[in-house]
């Protein structure tokens, strides 16, 4: 069995072939910006205010969370960690990862390094089949049951996957110290992640050739912090190294508060925000406005889900808030047309905090839905 020295070797190998230690981080001029022209190419169809939601969801029923996302016009696959701890986005996605420990007991998950070195061998044998990357029933019982339904009839059709970044900043070691530290274990979880949705994106266009995949990134803020010691340059190398190699449209969903230019010039087709809380801000951004402007589809999350906002709204309010955003678009030289044919609306946040479990998450889609209608007839 190989050790030390010549795995390193070789996943350093691994690295070099996917460019995840290129040096130079995608700036959205230059040639990169000529890549970028087309980059709606992989987009089949317009945003026009259609509806999504994010994946989590507070359900403990599986028929009645997949009700739910029916009802949009995107429809997704939902993620339901009251169902079961394999169910959480950040254990759904180590299933087959090498040194993986799952306590489910504990409701805890790592990499021990020791194992990490003994199964890697073996990983990197089976790793050109799909069969490693697929999801299984006992790590998503829902993804199945959403394969196995007629989806041909939706605008399009969404799973999603959590971010490498994400995952390695909250994943640990033994010894407490997230993998992202780690530059073996980094680097293998971005080629590991990029496969996973690669393979869940080639299951999901057979049920619907729109289909793509969004990643979550709830910790892409923190690479922004002083005390991160993964830094926002290296991020941005990886991550762009990453979406290049993904099939499909490329999405990227976060409900935090990041560097809007970082994000703006991945190479992205689409963008899901929390414009509830930041729209404001982000739509003062030049290089939002270019994405835009590109064709590119930004999913604006002006829903509420949390109870108290929740109850505050309505569909005037809602519909009035985004349209005040969009003004600023606008005066920027942004078509009003063009901010349409380029938006998804969508709950603000998932939420699983809410002492009514899932009374305010079902609300805010029917008041999604609402809106939605609403916008379509008072915006065209």
């Amino acid at each position: 069995m190989r050790r030390g020295p010549e795995i390193a070797q070789e996943i350093a190998g691994r690295k070099e072939r996917l460019g995840i230690d290129s040096k130079e981080a995608y700036q959205g001029d230059g040639e990169g910006a000529a890549a970028d022209s087309a980059m709606n190419d992989r987009l089949g169809f317009f945003g026009d205010l259609s509806t999504t939601a994010m994946g989590i969801m507070p359900h403990d029923s599986v028929a009645e969370s997949l009700d739910a996302a029916l009802t949009l016009d995107i429809p997704f696959w939902p993620q339901l960690p009251r169902v079961s701890f394999h169910e959480d986005m950040y254990v759904q996605a180590m299933e087959n990862f090498p040194g993986v420990v799952i306590d489910e007991e504990a409701r805890r998950v790592r990499v021990d390094s020791e194992r990490f070195m003994d199964e890697l061998p073996t990983y990197l044998e089976k790793e050109p089949s799909p069969d490693l990357f697929r999801m299984s029933p006992e790590f998503s019982l829902v993804y199945r049951r959403f394969l196995d339904l007629d989806l041909s009839s939706y605008k399009a059709v969404r799973g999603q996957m959590i971010s490498p970044v994400s995952l390695s900043l909250k994943i640990t070691d033994e010894n407490g110290k997230p993998i992202a530290y780690n530059d073996e274990m980094r680097g293998l979880i971005f080629s590991f992640l990029q496969k996973k949705v690669n393979v869940q994106h080639g299951e999901l266009v057979k049920k619907n050739r729109n289909a793509f995949v969004w990643l979550d990134d709830p910790g892409l803020q923190f690479i922004f912090s002083a005390m991160c010691g993964y830094d926002a340059v290296k991020a941005k190398s990886e991550l762009t190294d990453f979406f290049n190699g993904i099939d499909g449209p490329r999405g990227l969903h976060l409900c935090g508060n990041p560097d809007w230019d970082f994000l703006f010039t991945l190479p992205l087709e689409i963008i899901s925000l929390n414009a509830y809380a930041f729209g404001d801000t982000v739509v003062t951004y030049e290089s939002v406005k270019r994405f835009i402007e590109k064709g590119n589809i930004i999913s604006w999350g002006i829903v509420p889900t949390l109870t108290e906002e929740y109850t505050r709204e309505s569909v005037e309010s809602i519909a009035a808030r985004l349209s005040a955003m969009w003004r600023t678009l606008e005066q920027e030289g942004v078509p009003r047309e063009t901010i349409l044919r380029n938006s998804l609306i969508a709950p603000a946040t998932c939420n699983l905090l809410n002492v009514d479990k899932t009374a305010t998450v079902d609300n805010a889609f029917r008041l999604l839905r609402e809106v939605s209608r609403h916008m379509q007839k008072t915006q065209s």
